[in-house]
């Protein structure tokens, strides 16, 4: 794990007036998301994730003295499909949030529905909650979730590496986004958030000031894909983050 920060008194007033400004946000809006979605029967679902998510977020993120920037590869961005990205910072849950992605669902840790507030909009919007201290109970959630996914040509955004708390730049993935993938028959598009990890180590939203980057990538196709050697395609895609990071081996470090 990176070692704790030390942040200024202005740091540490940006930040709680960026948390206070979070809640007061999901205050306001979450009535507003559930008058939407019950008169239009849930159709307005992508309207809130691809419009709504980013108004909470950005300026949330602007509060905080952070400049969020999306940099992109490829364009349009492929959908349907299966968003992976690095997990190692609070910043994480703002910056996908902003990012606004076309007609995705979010897979969440499954105490994140203890906050009332996060209970009610994730399973309004249909988000997927799973309980990632259990692998199996995870993979099963995932796999109920399959045929719903792919009946609404939805996409789906996962961080491989499960927890943020993990030893290293980038910890070990997991294979349940990319089992997932095989089984939507989806691609995988790596997106690589720079910045996150440098600006908040804390458990809570407490961030320096500064510059936090979504690099979204091309797509992997996976259509060729066997179980057989799911493995070798795990270690091929996080050596891609293992360099975007700047680390020059497959260590954990």
């Amino acid at each position: 794990m990176a070692a704790r920060q030390r942040f200024t008194f202005i740091e540490y007033l940006r930040s709680a007036l960026s948390i206070l400004l979070f809640f007061v946000l999901l205050l306001i809006f979450t009535p507003v998301i559930f008058v939407l979605l019950i008169l239009s029967f849930g159709r307005l679902t992508n309207f809130v994730i691809e419009r709504i998510a980013p108004a909470i977020a950005i300026p949330v993120l602007r509060v905080a003295g952070i400049n969020f920037r999306i940099k992109k590869y490829v364009d349009p961005i492929p959908a349907p499909a299966v968003y992976i990205v690095n997990h190692s910072s609070t910043l994480d849950l703002l910056t996908i949030l902003a990012l606004g992605l076309p007609k995705a669902r979010f897979v969440a840790k499954w105490q994140l529905q203890y906050n009332p507030i996060f209970f009610v909009l994730g399973h309004l919007t249909g988000q997927v909650f799973i309980r990632r201290e259990h692998s199996d109970k995870a993979v099963e959630t995932l796999k109920k979730n399959v045929d719903r996914i792919k009946k609404n040509n939805l996409s789906i955004m996962l961080a491989p590496e499960g927890s943020r708390k993990h030893r290293g730049i980038i910890g070990p993935f997991k294979k349940g986004p990319f089992r997932m993938a095989m089984d939507l028959g989806y691609p995988i598009v790596p997106i690589y958030f720079e910045g996150n990890r440098e600006l908040s180590t804390e458990d809570f939203l407490i961030t320096k000031s500064g510059t936090c980057t979504a690099h979204i990538h091309p797509a992997i196709d996976t259509s060729g894909w066997s179980m057989e050697k799911l493995d070798i395609h795990i270690y091929d895609i996080r050596n891609l983050y293992l360099k975007w990071a700047g680390v020059e081996n497959d260590e954990i470090v």
